[in-house]
């Protein structure tokens, strides 16, 4: 690990994977499930349309959370998001010394620093695995930020080991968006009151990755009672609302904890698939020792043009130089099923074939544009997945068709939220 000393270096800390998609590109930008919302979760929320004519109430919703994680309610806060978490904490909260443990989502440091705080960049090393060392952080900072499981890395740090970041006058902040995909929510730290064996814990949780819901902002807080009133205090009125009440209410039943945890087992396959098809891959690294959210990082040179020419072959990957400590040759991409797997790795292998710069060939007879475009390089093999395959991305069975398995910008979240 790395000690703060990028701390002055500029990055976009705005610029989310929502901001990669377009229309036809296969989406492996964004870290929303395919397939989602289901429909029942969708049936779920269109039934509260009928209560719209009167303000939010968040006491079932509260209550429902708040069994979930084996908690009182008085230490539950509903959000518009955890992305308003953060604004809340950032505006509640007097650090005097701020540090975030990056790379990670920049969401919190971003809003931190538009509350006017001063923010310390504690930076994860590639070379060891991006792994956490409490030592690393400074013994001063009064505010630490952590994600668990990591975006972009997609490292699961040990329960035990983020712990130890915690001790009196400190607020420790675990970002756990990610956690409800990584199977049994092992390392998680939302169970149980903060305040007997954690001190200072706050743990921020989303409803939009595992369930599709990026466009309705629905996630939650969980901190001591006395934390929670404080926020609460600066939320404005009603900011969540009755769709999103109703959502939160519906994915805390059991039959939906059940399919979210048959849904992280699915992840954790995919991911295993992927990983696997990209050793076939020249020049690409795998990020981490053992990834494990529904994601991964992924290192090679020259990663900002093969971005390019994986968006010229219909795929949208997320750039990760802003994030930092990393930069261009880093890329992170989304786990998708198998077939839309073999699609991507088969295009990146491509993406970084280093073409030799071929002299202009001669105009055709009776024309006076010259030849156009070729499919690709002379010899090229038509692999499943790439250009001129049924399930390539701009093919008459590309991803805009009926049953293509990815996210196209069809079912992809768009441009206007908050896309880790």
């Amino acid at each position: 690990m790395r000690p703060p000393a990028e701390a002055g270096a500029e990055y976009d800390l705005r610029h989310h994977g929502d901001a990669e998609v377009g229309d036809g590109l296969v989406d492996l930008a964004v870290n929303v499930r395919a397939g989602t919302p289901p429909s029942w979760l969708a049936d779920r929320i269109a039934a509260s349309l009928a209560g719209l004519a009167a303000y939010p109430d968040g006491t079932a919703a509260r209550r429902t959370v708040a069994a979930r994680h084996g908690r009182p309610a008085s230490e539950v806060l509903l959000t518009a998001g955890a992305a308003e978490a953060f604004v809340l904490l950032a505006r509640v909260l007097r650090p005097r010394h701020a540090v975030v443990v990056h790379p990670q989502f920049t969401e919190p440091e971003a809003a931190l620093r538009a509350a006017g705080h001063a923010v310390d960049r504690v930076l994860l090393d590639a070379a060891d695995g991006f792994r956490l060392d409490p030592a690393d952080v400074p013994d001063d900072a009064d505010l630490v930020v952590l994600g668990n499981p990591t975006n972009p890395t997609s490292v699961l740090h040990p329960a035990a080991l983020v712990r130890r970041l915690a001790r009196p006058g400190r607020t420790l902040v675990v970002d756990e968006a990610f956690m409800d995909a990584v199977p049994g929510e092992r390392e998680s730290l939302a169970g149980g009151t903060p305040g007997e064996d954690v001190p200072g814990l706050v743990v921020l949780r989303s409803l939009t990755k595992t369930w599709g819901l990026a466009g309705l902002r629905v996630g939650y807080l969980l901190a001591g009672a006395g934390l929670v009133t404080a926020l609460q205090d600066a939320q404005p009125l009603w900011a969540v609302s009755t769709p999103a009440l109703a959502a939160a209410e519906a994915c805390m039943a059991p039959e939906a904890l059940a399919e979210a945890a048959e849904a992280a087992r699915t992840v954790t396959a995919d991911r295993a698939y992927l990983v696997e098809r990209l050793r076939g891959v020249p020049g690409v690294r795998v990020a981490g020792d053992t990834p494990a959210g529904p994601f991964l990082l992924l290192h090679l040179e020259d990663g900002a043009e093969a971005r390019l020419r994986l968006r010229e072959s219909g795929y949208a990957v997320r750039r990760a130089d802003t994030f930092p400590g990393l930069g261009p040759d880093w890329l992170r991409v989304a786990v998708r099923d198998r077939r839309t797997t073999d699609g991507f790795a088969n295009a990146l292998a491509m993406a970084t074939v280093a073409l030799p710069d071929l002299p202009a060939l001669p105009p055709l007879p009776g024309r006076a544009d010259g030849p156009g475009p070729s499919s690709g390089p002379a010899g090229a093999p038509d692999l499943p997945g790439s250009p001129g395959d049924p399930a390539s991305p701009g093919s008459a069975h590309g991803p805009d068709s009926p049953g293509f398995p990815g996210r196209s910008a069809a079912t992809a979240p768009g441009g206007s939220g908050q896309g880790r």
